[in-house]
């Protein structure tokens, strides 16, 4: 019996002993938008050392070795629960090559992870995966997101705003866990991200620092470039959280318009002819919930006038400016657009509507599951509406070439079917091709 109390008394101390806190978890990796580089974040409890080692697949292991730097982020919580975010660039990577690496320190490793350098070439062909609206409850794209990305499936994961619901809460607990789940695929492909509304709190505190996206913005706003796209992603939030300074909306829309104006440059836009952008909130929606993209005075599309000065949208500016898709999310279901600007469909043709249309093309996916479950659409379509549904899913993406890109929606509820496919053909770019 004492043996037996002492065995119950051993293995009970094990139970409470605390994780280690010089353990990396949270693994994801980013493009820093910088030639042959790649950046890889991670998060500890205690402080330590940031390092990776990493080394050409198939070759000597961990023969590279990359240091970086830590940040201590405090969750502004009840708490004020701190951990350390890791930050580490690897560069000179030869393009199109795959690499097993880890991270962490000689206080604690992570797993072993492998990822492919981003190929350099403007003929390079990408796919993507696409979603928004992904939650640490109820994550329903989650597992089959984990297996094709694990299968080598896709070179990028956009995800378009509102993770974890909510990063925040719990003290950044959930949002911890979520970081988590997702490890499984932002460790091993690229994981691009754009702030959505469920990130406002503490002035999106924990978007701001748990992601490492390319420029100076704090992941707010930026552009990339890979194969033959040029992808701007934004914030939508800056039309509705004015609390947190009317001068990031302004800011914002002026570096987008400079960025338009840098890609559309002839040279630039000879190399990267399709521009695509990623933003939350859509501009357009027929849903049945009273969400700004279900007003025609859409903020996003056609700005504040509430505002001093009045703020502009943004409908006018992309037009101007040929972009050639536009990625959304927040509303949780997916629905297609035909070609569409202020309110009036531009087809191609009756009979190729996605070949050389008049105007941008929308796709709102915000069904990959969360707490919040599924929105609903109004009975009758907009005349702008192409196809739409409820089910669970996300969209893939695959930029063929400079006149050729495939999307397809793919459906969780229907066991990976893929529902809606649309090639979009684009023989001309830029605001000439609207003519």
């Amino acid at each position: 019996m004492m043996a037996l109390l002492l065995l119950l008394c051993f293995c009970g101390s094990i139970a409470a002993v605390p994780p280690v806190g010089t353990q990396p978890e949270q693994v994801h990796i980013s493009y820093p938008g910088v030639s042959t580089s790649m950046v890889v974040t991670w998060t500890t409890v205690n402080k330590t050392e940031s390092v990776v080692e990493y080394g050409l697949w198939g070759g000597k292991l961990f023969s590279h070795t990359a240091k970086g730097n830590s940040s201590v982020f405090i969750n502004d919580g009840p708490e004020l629960r701190a951990v350390y975010i890791h930050r580490v660039t690897l560069s000179q990577l030869t393009p199109a090559a795959s690499y097993v690496y880890h991270c962490g320190s000689d206080a604690g490793w992570s797993d072993i992870f492998y990822f492919t350098s981003l190929n350099e070439s403007v003929s390079f062909s990408p796919r993507f995966a696409l979603f928004g609206d992904m939650g640490n409850e109820n994550p329903q794209s989650l597992s089959r997101l984990q297996k094709e990305t694990q299968m080598g499936m896709y070179d990028v994961i956009l995800h378009i705003g509102d993770f974890a619901y909510d990063l925040y809460e719990d003290n950044g607990r959930i949002g911890d866990e979520f970081m988590k789940q997702i490890q499984s695929i932002a460790a091993y492909t690229p994981y691009m991200t754009c702030p959505g509304n469920h990130e406002w709190a503490f002035n999106f505190s924990h978007y701001r620092n748990r992601f490492s996206m390319p420029g100076h913005t704090e992941n707010l706003w930026y552009s990339w470039n890979v194969g033959p796209a040029h992808i701007i992603s934004f914030s939508t939030e800056v039309y509705f959280y004015l609390e947190y300074g009317l001068d990031l909306l302004f800011r914002q829309y002026e570096w987008l318009r400079k960025d338009l104006e840098e890609a559309n440059r002839p040279e630039n836009r000879a190399q990267r002819p399709w521009i695509i952008t990623m933003g939350h909130r859509p501009m357009y929606c027929s849903n049945d919930d009273k969400d700004d993209c279900t007003q025609f005075q859409s903020y996003v599309r056609i700005g504040r006038n509430d505002t001093k000065p009045a703020a502009p949208g943004l409908e006018d500016l992309f037009y101007q400016y040929g972009v050639d898709l536009e990625l959304w999310a927040h509303e949780h279901t997916y629905e297609r657009l035909w070609p569409v600007f202020d309110y009036k469909v531009f087809n191609g043709s009756s009979e190729e509507p996605y070949v050389n249309p008049k105007a941008p093309v929308h796709i709102i996916t915000g069904s990959a599951g969360c707490r919040e479950k599924h929105d609903g659409f109004i009975p009758k379509p907009r005349d702008w509406s192409a196809f739409r549904s409820t089910d669970y899913g996300y969209t893939r993406m695959r930029l063929i070439n400079s006149t050729h890109l495939y999307l397809e929606q793919v459906s969780d509820d229907q066991y990976g079917k893929v529902i809606d496919q649309i090639t979009l053909v684009k023989e001309k770019h830029g605001p000439d091709a609207w003519r």
